[in-house]
């Protein structure tokens, strides 16, 4: 299905413009010395490691131990990314780096 050029347009503004206020919301309810709320803390510090659970038995819901070749390549990268992340302390390289080791063993190793 071919988009017209006013079309694409149109998504690109309002995507840019949702994104926008999604960042800026947060500065206009809870500005400088302004204090925040008990619940937007506790919410700060329990969801993070709430939705990276999540995403870790999204991840490995579907996992086939009884198969070829039995949840090794999910459990090598997933056991990367958490060592890499205790040494490291960094998402972005600790994900980066599991995802492409992931890719990786599933491509060249385990086919």
């Amino acid at each position: 299905m071919q988009i017209s050029i006013v079309r694409s347009l149109l998504i690109i503004a309002v995507v840019s413009v949702v994104t926008f206020s999604t960042r800026v919301i947060p500065f206009l309810l809870f500005p400088k010395g302004k204090e925040i709320p008990p619940l937007v803390r506790y919410l700060g510090a329990a969801l993070p490691p709430a939705v990276i659970g999540m995403l870790v038995v999204y991840c490995l819901k579907s996992v086939d131990f009884f198969a070829y070749p039995h949840a090794a390549p999910e459990f090598i990268a997933a056991a990367v990314v958490v060592a890499l992340h205790i040494w490291k302390r960094n998402n972005l390289l600790s994900i980066g780096v599991g995802t492409a080791l992931y890719m990786y063993l599933i491509q060249c190793v385990f086919v």
